[in-house]
């Protein structure tokens, strides 16, 4: 293959001609591999701008998701190039997920399920997990399309300026607020802060959504998050989980 592109723990992705390929290790999950490409063939019938998938395959002892490569950079990658344009693109970044979340697929998993499964596979006490469901079960129920990993990494805008969502795997239908709190988060866990309160005022402006009904679901999205046993994020996500209303607020404005 021509390059590498991208090199991560479980997978790396190459270049070859006009073909990505997303290898992952061997003895990677394969359920996980063979979810994430159902996802991704799932969205495609969305008509939603992302790459179409050609096949999925072994190559020696490694599975391998392989898509149609689509030439240019990610929103992070043009962001640390232009730090100047900061407000231009997170106002397309914040575009294009509007879109997408105005999409349904109906085949997908159920936001809700997913973290529900999350949360009791958690070491937090059983009363706090009790609490957790609860407060999933109480939020508003919708179908729209989630992304899961709503980063500006997982964003290519091609030479014509076209905007192509890439890395399907965690992809569910549900409430959009949660999915805004997931890149709101996925912001902080960076130490963006202030990136992070820009997207938040655009995607409440642009959405009509309230930030309270954004940031409540912080705690939950911690909890999940947790389950990855990142040491570097451990502490913050602990303390996200336990922050009522008016603590959550708090961080917004910190």
């Amino acid at each position: 293959m021509e390059k590498i592109i991208t090199e991560r723990k479980d997978k790396r992705i190459y270049v070859d001609g006009d073909k990505c390929y997303k290898v992952f290790r061997a003895g990677y999950n394969k359920a996980d591999i063979l979810n994430e490409a159902l996802n991704h063939a799932r969205v495609e019938e969305t008509g939603l701008h992302i790459p179409p998938m050609q096949e999925v395959k072994m190559i020696g002892d490694q599975w391998a998701i392989v898509t149609t490569y689509i030439e240019g950079n990610t929103l992070d990658e043009l962001l640390e190039k232009n730090p100047d344009r900061e407000d231009e693109y997170l106002e397309k970044f914040v575009d294009i997920q509007i879109d997408m979340q105005g999409r349904r697929c109906p085949l997908l998993n159920k936001h809700r399920d997913k973290m529900n499964r999350k949360i009791s596979q958690t070491d937090l006490s059983a009363t706090l997990r009790y609490d957790l469901h609860n407060r999933i079960e109480a939020m508003p129920r919708y179908n729209n399309l989630c992304h899961g990993d709503y980063n500006p990494s997982n964003v290519i805008i091609d030479e014509k300026g076209d905007a192509y969502i890439i890395d399907w795997s965690h992809a569910t239908q549900g409430n959009v607020e949660a999915d805004s709190a997931r890149t709101f988060l996925l912001f902080l866990l960076e130490n963006k802060k202030e990136r992070a309160r820009k997207y938040l005022d655009l995607f409440c402006e642009k959405s009509g959504c309230s930030r309270k009904s954004i940031l409540e679901w912080l705690p939950i999205l911690a909890a999940s998050q947790s389950v990855k046993g990142r040491k570097n994020e451990s502490a913050f996500l602990h303390r996200l989980i336990f922050m009522d209303e008016e603590e959550l607020e708090n961080l917004y404005e910190q």
